[in-house]
């Protein structure tokens, strides 16, 4: 699945060691989307993944993940896991041409009246 938004907010990185004696270590990031009404999404990045994609706040990115439940003591947990993370182009917070809910500005207004020849070019 896919998701665009703005990362808000980055976490500190945690890592560890599991029962198996592998070393492990996630980022975890919140992503707010561009919507009429924004929702705000957190997700993390898993092992190597931590390293790959380096987000930072304000970053405009389109999110590959999967989501994943499991079930611990008889509660079930759902977690969004980013396999990755693409900045878009054209969406930096300085010298954009996106307006703050990141879409492009809409174009100006012409008045028909102000073009040369704009009332007579009606083929009918």
């Amino acid at each position: 699945m896919e998701i665009k938004g703005k990362i808000i907010f980055a976490l500190p990185e945690v890592s560890g060691v599991s029962k198996s004696g592998n070393n492990w270590k996630k980022r975890e990031y919140v992503l707010e989307t561009v919507e009429t009404y924004p929702k705000k999404v957190h997700f993390d990045f898993f092992g190597e993944r931590a390293d790959q994609y380096p987000l930072n706040v304000g970053d405009n990115i389109t999110l590959s993940f999967d989501i994943e439940s499991r079930e611990y003591q008889g509660r079930w947990y759902t977690s969004i896991r980013g396999w990755k993370a693409e900045k878009d182009g054209g969406m930096t917070q300085q010298g954009s041409t996106m307006n703050e809910g990141g879409f492009p500005p809409p174009p100006p207004v012409v008045d028909p009246l102000s073009v040369p020849g704009g009332e007579d070019d009606i083929p009918f």
